[in-house]
């Protein structure tokens, strides 16, 4: 049996200014998880570094400017040709106002403890049932 390689994709929690965290909902057309709720964030371009490329992740998928705060958590999928690895990553926003991609067709943004009960892609489901819960910096 032939293993399948690994791909890196960083997602980024953003939180505002009253503590909650943007979700965007994938749209109708998209390829993968159609009507699921994801986080901001993707693949990175080839020879990119981890935090330019979410910060360009976020900014082309919100219109959203952010800062990096910490690293809260990991979580992985297993597609048909490869495994995806996910760095999930706190940010603050510190700009903009929120301006969807032609992935997404909805956002909202949702209280910490509320996030286990959005209709999340796979892959999230566990990170968000633990992260409500967790204490708030930890």
């Amino acid at each position: 049996m032939e293993s399948k390689p690994f791909v890196l994709s960083v997602k980024a929690l953003v939180r505002d200014a009253e503590g909650r965290y943007l979700a965007l909902r994938r749209a109708p057309g998209s390829n993968a998880n159609a009507g699921k709720w994801d986080f901001p964030g993707g693949k990175l371009d080839e020879g990119e570094g981890l935090e330019a490329g979410l910060l360009r992740e976020v900014f082309e998928e919100t219109g959203l400017t952010v800062s990096l705060v910490r690293v809260v958590g990991a979580a992985q999928s297993d597609a048909p040709k490869r495994i995806v690895a996910y760095l999930l990553i706190e940010a603050r926003v510190e700009s903009g106002e929120v301006r969807l991609s032609d992935e997404h067709d909805e956002f909202a943004w949702t209280p910490r403890e509320e996030l286990p009960k959005v209709d999340m892609v796979a892959q999230f489901r566990a990170f968000a049932t633990e992260f409500a819960v967790r204490a708030p910096g930890a």
